[in-house]
């Protein structure tokens, strides 16, 4: 019943609760369950009816085929660098607010969490621009106010001075249209000696055609549809919203330019570092619970044999998630 809509068992409400479990239950088979027995059993069957999380479809037929070329790019991207092939993955971060509190943020307190004002003033936005080596975990970014196919290709040229020469360059990209725009082309032919027709470019299918061609110094390898969580820079910009945009406070745009530049600074030099990348672009067979993963077993909060008696948890207690203060301050 926990698996299916609450709708085919005549209950109007559109996710599973104890309560409406112990209805169903009872007008449905005629069982008497309590609360604390259902949970114990959803618990045993690792099911969490109350939960959603979003998912996205890619309706992109090539996806497997794509995910597993860029993948294998990722897997060898050490081996490349040394011989000379550099993956580089780009992408573009908009949208950045650059907001200042009314009142100044309270510090955070014994017993208090930090707290900010709600209310804000806006500074307008910057669009930062940003490629993630991949073998090395450096990044080189424009930061500007709009994010055009020229302020695109400016990028790229800024990206392949500042790096050191290579005989390919490998970029992953997703499939915004700045990115395979008639710019790029005439960079790209530049770059390669190529000469260009710009007829034979009108399309944006012979454009992705043109930049993805692998005999080219250059090679643009483009994400599947709805697959842009294949780019490693999108690991980077996660990072840089909890890090910096999250309880950013700036008096002004230059403040907020300032300050990003110095922490993107600071991260090239002491915090840049190559991801490690498991997901090989084969299709997952079944996802495994996080009640059941390594790490959990590790820290001694999951087991995978069957479930602990009670005397083997009363002399086997898992560790507890946080330390008590008198434990941290024994190891000082």
């Amino acid at each position: 019943m926990a698996t299916k809509k609450p709708a085919t068992y005549h209950c109007p409400a559109t996710r599973w609760s104890l309560d409406d479990l112990v209805a169903a239950l009872w007008q449905q088979r005629q069982q008497r369950l309590s609360r604390s027995s259902i949970w114990r059993i959803l618990e045993e069957a690792d099911l969490k009816p109350h939960r959603s999380v979003y998912w996205l479809n890619s309706h992109d037929p090539d996806f497997e085929a794509k995910a597993q070329t860029i993948c294998q790019l990722y897997l060898q991207a050490l081996r490349f660098y040394q011989e000379g092939r550099l993956v580089i993955c780009a992408d573009e971060k908009t949208g950045m607010q650059i907001l200042q509190r009314c009142f100044p943020t309270q510090p955070v307190q014994p017993g208090k969490p930090e707290k900010r004002e709600y209310e804000y003033i806006r500074h307008g936005v910057r669009a930062l621009l940003a490629s993630f080596v991949v073998p090395t975990g450096q990044l080189v970014w424009n930061l500007g106010q709009t994010r055009t196919s020229a302020d695109w290709a400016a990028h790229l040229a800024n990206v392949v001075h500042q790096l050191p020469a290579m005989q390919r360059y490998d970029w992953v990209v997703d499939n915004l249209n700045t990115h395979w725009s008639l710019d790029v082309c005439r960079l790209v032919a530049a770059w390669c000696d190529l000469p260009l027709a710009p007829k034979a470019l009108e399309h944006g299918v012979q454009r992705r055609a043109f930049l993805s061609d692998p005999t080219h110094k250059h090679v643009f390898h483009f994400t599947p549809t709805h697959g842009s969580w294949l780019n490693q820079v999108e690991l980077w910009f996660s990072v840089l919203a909890r890090r910096f945009l999250k309880r950013g406070d700036y008096a002004s745009a230059h403040d907020f330019d300032t300050h990003l530049s110095d922490y993107l600074e600071v991260y090239n030099t002491h915090h840049a570092h190559p991801y490690r990348w498991t997901y090989t672009g084969q299709p997952l067979v079944r996802a495994t619970p996080f009640s059941q993963t390594r790490r959990q077993q590790r820290q001694g909060r999951a087991w995978f044999s069957a479930r602990p008696k009670p005397f083997e948890r009363a002399y086997y207690p898992p560790r507890p998630y946080k330390r008590s203060p008198t434990s941290l301050v024994a190891n000082l």
